[in-house]
């Protein structure tokens, strides 16, 4: 008898578009009214207002249509909201990218390096790498910018005696725990905040708390498994893969494999690479850049790369062969690319059918008249489901809070803790949601399975959750 083996993430995210198209013909379609709110900038659900409408159940048409329409459609509300072609053009030009990087030889000259100066204390990277992705959480959200991250971290880690799915939880948990504990994050904590009409540096202690706890235990989880595949490669949750992940992550090359020479042409090209980080997260946090922008980046930056090669004789390149390069790095990208499409299907399918603003007012309808510590909890829970039909950060925000903020009054509990869990439970859901892009296409990019991811980060998750439950309770008896 054959062994069973999980689906691949198309599959499952086929699956869940077909399971919420059966639920659009049994779960009643409503809406809420909704009116411009100042404060968000969007239109948004007004309290009270909600009331059945005629149904729209989603038939096969729409299940086969809905990958080609979450492809370009922005989605649901908010300002950050971007259409999933835009993601994935961004992605496949960052392939482009690396790969044209990736043949000048820069990148294994500086991994060389790196490695040579952590000789013994390799280590120390999973810390240093998740508290820098951990800040670009907590600050602006990061998630799909993230994804440009994963084809030149992992080399490292593998470089390093580790395996690919230590790189992809250096990235994909520092990133998402720093979202979960979002300080000032503009598309999070300061959307949501205007949402509950409250100023978004309430709760910003407890907020760090969360952080400062959530990412401690992130640090630690990872550096036991990463210590554990050093000893013993065995152990590794992608043991099977490892001969593959070598040879697609380090170009065929091994380990034993002596890095090609730092000259000072390769010294300029890593310089032009992490000046281009710099200016796409300086372009996102300061001058409202977007993946329109970011995509531009990086084209342009990989054509003054292939220029800048041009002196160096291990690193130059024809024009034809930069071309040819690019495209085979978006290529390599592709699969990526279509899966984020086809993971915003499902909220198309929800928004068609007329059911997400349902499943809303039943939560309005769960946590009226609990005590403080009933209704915090419960507030967390409702935001995890949620956030599993609605992964976007700033679209939650603006269609849950004006409805839930206000019931915080009547359970006696600062509306900054419905903030608070609201981006908690969000950021928790989002480490290992099907339904959110940057999560199937990080796994994609690592070559991780979603069943393998899961099985990892499980024990991780349940720690992560009796921390929030944790502060979330004694802000509520404090507040």
């Amino acid at each position: 008898m054959s062994k069973f083996k999980f689906p691949t993430a198309f599959t499952i995210l086929f699956v869940l578009i077909a399971v919420v198209a059966v639920l659009t013909w049994i779960i009643p379609a409503g809406e809420y009214m909704r009116e411009m709110n100042d404060a968000l900038g969007a239109e948004a659900p007004v309290p009270g207002t909600y009331q059945e409408v005629e149904p729209n159940p989603q038939g096969i048409t729409a299940v086969i249509l809905a990958p080609i329409a979450g492809m370009y459609d922005p989605g649901l509300l908010g300002s950050s909201s971007s259409a999933a072609i835009d993601v994935a053009l961004f992605v496949l030009i960052i392939g482009g990218f690396l790969m044209v990087v990736t043949k000048t030889g820069a990148i294994d000259a500086g991994i060389g390096w790196l490695l040579s100066r952590l000789e013994g204390r390799e280590i120390l990277m999973i810390p240093i790498l998740m508290v820098a992705f951990a800040f670009g959480g907590t600050s602006y959200g990061m998630a799909e910018e993230s994804l440009a991250f994963y084809a030149l971290i992992i080399p490292v880690f593998i470089r390093a005696g580790y395996d690919a799915l230590t790189g992809v939880a250096v990235i994909m948990l520092g990133a998402g725990i720093g979202t979960l504990g979002s300080t000032f994050n503009a598309f999070a904590t300061v959307v949501a905040s205007q949402g509950a009409g409250i100023p978004f540096t309430d709760g910003i202690i407890l907020r760090f708390i969360i952080l400062a706890l959530c990412l401690g235990a992130g640090i630690v989880f990872v550096m036991r498994y990463a210590r554990r595949v050093k000893t013993d490669p065995t152990a590794s949750v992608v043991a099977d893969q490892a001969n593959d992940n070598r040879s697609h992550f380090l170009k065929g090359s091994s380990e034993d494999e002596a890095f090609p020479d730092m000259t000072r042409t390769r010294s300029v090209i890593l310089a032009l690479f992490g000046l281009t980080f710099a200016v796409m997260i300086y372009g996102v946090v300061a001058l409202d850049w977007w993946m329109g922008e970011m995509s531009g980046l990086f084209l342009v930056m990989s054509i003054i790369v292939w220029w800048v090669g041009k002196f160096d004789q291990g690193s130059r390149m024809d024009e034809a062969t930069f071309v040819e390069t690019f495209v085979d790095g978006a290529r390599d990208l592709l699969g990526v690319a279509l899966i984020i499409g086809v993971a915003r299907g499902v909220v198309v399918i929800m928004d068609a059918g007329k059911i997400t603003d349902t499943i809303l007012a039943s939560a309005e309808g769960f946590v009226s008249g609990l005590s403080e510590y009933l209704f915090i909890n419960a507030m967390f829970g409702i935001q995890i489901l949620m956030s599993f039909l609605v992964p976007s950060s700033s679209g939650l925000a603006t269609l849950s809070m004006p409805i839930m903020a206000p019931l915080a009054d009547f359970a006696g509990v600062g509306r900054d803790l419905v903030v608070t869990a609201y981006q908690s439970a969000n950021g928790w859901v989002n480490l290992f949601n099907p339904t959110f892009a940057v999560v199937m296409g990080g796994l994609a990019i690592g070559r991780v399975s979603y069943d393998r991811w899961l099985r990892f980060v499980a024990p991780l998750l349940l720690i992560l959750a009796i921390i929030i439950i944790a502060c979330l309770s004694v802000g509520a008896a404090i507040s």
